[in-house]
């Protein structure tokens, strides 16, 4: 690499405080380095991001208002202060060729990780994604692989209005060859971002824009702390790798399994305490692959489940879930699977936090399956 550029403002800084949260750090998954420090998914993120870069030369950044500025929400504060002008940079306002320029980096070796501003910006892009990237590997006999993570914020929860509020995740679980990740908590964002980086096809990374500043009370848009459940905001300050395709489970129980991703997995940890049942809340992380094991195991112990996300209910990820666990499970349910999910409509600007699964709604699906359906 030609030696990098640098700039003078280096004490810039992004507004953005750590969170208050405990002091006891989440068991680490093949650490290396040293130190804990409380972070927000925005911090995570940009962690993972920095040490990859530091660790390794071909893991570049960029996307639209990605390098100088650090991007929209800040994610990428600072790499190009840090790494240089040829590691971390800004990119036409053109997503089709972000990701086409990403495919070509990647299959010649480097491993670029591409911002998409909003995840409702992502459509233009989604032929180089289906029909080069995810297929790159397999029309090339395995000469070539699109090594590319395409990181996205996703869903709404900040008034952001119809296009910067979608949740586009069941577009691409359909699309054999790519990996669809969503992180609900900063340690698990930093450790499969890493994870994402290392991986040798392409990685769908969406991020819930909802938890990007901080936890909230599963009930409103206010940021709570400490993290619930687990102490998942106290980030190791070095490398680390969560494992793409293994599920967390958030909260242990007997009656019922509610499977969620994203924002909607505090959601589903509220709505359980609501409805006062010993609900198991399984935190899925990636959906492709998916852990399949773990929610077999949970659902045929609970003989119930409740599916929860924020996307449309028709043809959404919930369909695919519900299919999997009637076809391992069907034996063992005593009711039948319930979905709680957002409106069959564009999204509703007016009425966004109607349009959202809340504790609600959750508790009355839980309070349902738990009488049968009935």
């Amino acid at each position: 690499m030609t030696e990098q550029t640098t700039f003078t403002d280096a004490d810039r800084t992004d507004g953005v405080e750590p969170d208050m949260v405990d002091q006891n750090a989440a068991p680490p998954s093949q650490t290396t380095g040293s130190g804990v420090q409380p972070m927000n998914m925005i911090q995570a993120l940009n962690s993972a991001l920095d040490v990859k870069m530091s660790e390794d030369a071909n893991v570049l950044s960029f996307g639209e208002d990605a390098g100088y500025f650090g991007g929209v929400f800040r994610v990428t504060d600072k790499l190009q202060q840090k790494h240089g002008l040829t590691r971390s940079f800004d990119a036409p306002i053109s997503e089709c060729g972000i990701v086409a320029a990403a495919i070509g980096m990647g299959s010649y070796g480097l491993r670029p990780v591409v911002e998409i501003q909003f995840a409702d910006y992502i459509y233009p892009a989604y032929d180089q994604i289906v029909s080069e990237a995810a297929k790159l590997r397999y029309r090339s006999g395995g000469q070539f692989t699109a090594p590319i993570v395409v990181r996205s914020p996703y869903g709404g929860g900040i008034f952001g209005g119809q296009t910067h509020s979608q949740s586009p995740e069941s577009l691409f679980t359909h699309i054999a060859g790519l990996k669809v990740v969503i992180p609900s908590n900063p340690y698990d964002a930093k450790g499969l971002l890493t994870a994402a980086i290392e991986d040798d096809d392409p990685v769908i990374f969406f991020e819930p824009k909802r938890l990007y500043n901080g936890p909230f009370d599963g009930w409103h848009e206010k940021p709570v702390s400490p993290w619930k459940t687990q102490d998942l905001a106290q980030v190791p300050t070095g490398k680390y790798v969560e494992p793409i395709g293994k599920a967390r489970v958030m909260r242990e129980g007997n009656d019922v399994t509610i499977l969620a991703y994203g924002s909607m997995v505090w959601v589903a940890l509220a709505g359980a305490e609501h409805a006062g049942v010993d609900a198991e809340v399984i935190d899925l992380r990636t959906l492709v692959p998916l852990d399949i094991e773990t929610i077999e195991a949970s659902v045929k112990k609970t003989g119930r489940c409740v599916i929860v996300h924020e996307a449309p209910k028709t043809s959404g990820f919930g369909g695919e879930l519900s299919a999997l666990v009637q076809e391992r499970c069907f034996y063992h349910l005593e009711a039948p699977i319930a979905r709680v999910t957002g409106w069959d409509t564009p999204y509703p600007h007016a009425f966004e936090w109607e349009y959202f699964p809340g504790p609600q709604r959750v508790a009355d699906a839980l309070k349902s399956v738990m009488t049968g359906g009935r």
